[in-house]
């Protein structure tokens, strides 16, 4: 029972933390949000690229949707372990993490309407719903091989 409360414990920090993350990111303004996502792209461009700043530059675009993307996954990761470990049905573990993820996405780029020089954007809503099905893809692959190797083993 103690092993189950402090998975669960913190897969709620983890998810909280998640949301907080997606949220506080459409809550800065578009000259902050593009500053962030440069000095970002400036660092991954030490590993990837040839140290040329006119590549980061020109992939900002890329890195932003990116960055949507695996936000929304790590977030479809944690909605559907929360769902399994609530024990729900089997049709209810897909649905269930894709509604939440949807929603997060939806009053994410609702967000924006607010915050100055941004906006919302269906394809962003996309994007994210594509990475929140990445991450139930990813939990129901390694609750399979979870499974299938403690049968081997018993």
């Amino acid at each position: 029972m103690v092993k189950t409360k402090t998975r669960l414990t913190l897969c709620l920090i983890l998810l909280s933390l998640n949301i907080g993350f997606i949220w506080g990111n459409s809550l800065l303004s578009a000259e902050l949000s593009r500053a962030f996502s440069g000095w970002v792209g400036k660092i991954l461009a030490l590993f990837v690229s040839s140290g040329g700043t006119e590549e980061v530059e020109g992939g900002q675009h890329l890195l932003r949707k990116l960055a949507h993307f695996m936000e929304f996954t790590c977030l479809g990761i944690c909605l559907s372990w929360l769902i399994r470990m609530m024990r729900s049905g089997k049709l209810e573990q897909y649905y269930l993490p894709l509604m939440g993820g949807v929603l997060v996405a939806c009053v994410d780029e609702t967000i924006q309407i607010f915050v100055p020089g941004r906006g919302p954007g269906i394809k962003d809503v996309g994007i994210d719903t594509l990475g929140v099905i990445l991450g139930i893809v990813l939990i129901s692959l390694y609750t399979s091989i979870k499974h299938k190797f403690w049968r081997k083993i018993q």
